[in-house]
């Protein structure tokens, strides 16, 4: 059944004025907070955002991308900034060893968010789009934004920073999933070799 919700999929930027219950909402919200984690800290909390002059504003704020002004619901993935690193230089100059000393001397506030746990707001943004799937709500990805201006919109605790935003609605118009490669253009066994 993923699958088949996964060959459905695809990004839209038109959807119908008609609101996104809050039933749904909620079953949404719960795919995301099922979701695994690193060391199951959960590193996120989620900004539901359905006021229109709202989404407007973080629209202006996603460099100007009139079209997310069509949804009805938006949903804000934002993620813990680490103050403390927690080793977490050192297991990237593990897995980066040749960047070893701009890893180990890059500024303190930099390096926590550019090395934050956004990557994991992902899989719970995964979630929530295949469960607003089940639905029948399309969604879109939105990574090209301010975050200091949206973070501001939203009043976020400076804990917090929004890694991606999730564009919600129905579709208007005809829905058109895009091709994806074949498994041969994607796989290898064991070691690369070329096709």
């Amino acid at each position: 059944m993923i699958v088949d919700l996964l060959k459905k999929r695809c990004s839209l930027r038109k959807f119908k004025q008609m609101p996104i219950t809050q039933d749904t909402i909620d079953y949404i919200i719960e795919a995301g907070r099922l979701s695994p984690s690193g060391g199951n800290e959960q590193p996120w909390i989620f900004g539901i955002i359905n006021d229109k002059e709202l989404i407007r504003k973080i629209a202006v704020a996603s460099y100007n991308q009139e079209w997310i002004t069509s949804a009805p619901l938006l949903i804000v993935l934002c993620t813990t900034i680490v103050e403390d690193e927690r080793g977490a230089r050192d297991i990237q100059v593990l897995r980066f060893p040749e960047w070893k000393n701009e890893i180990l001397n890059m500024d303190k506030e930099l390096y926590s968010k550019l090395n934050c746990e956004e990557h994991q707001s992902k899989i719970p943004g995964t979630h929530m789009v295949l469960a607003a799937l089940e639905h029948g709500i399309y969604s879109t990805w939105v990574s090209y934004f301010n975050v200091s201006e949206v973070s501001e919109l939203l009043n976020l605790p400076a804990a917090y920073m929004p890694s991606e935003i999730l564009v919600f609605g129905y579709p208007e118009g005809e829905v058109k999933p895009r091709a994806k490669k074949k498994k041969d253009e994607i796989l290898f066994f064991n070691s690369y070799t070329k096709f």
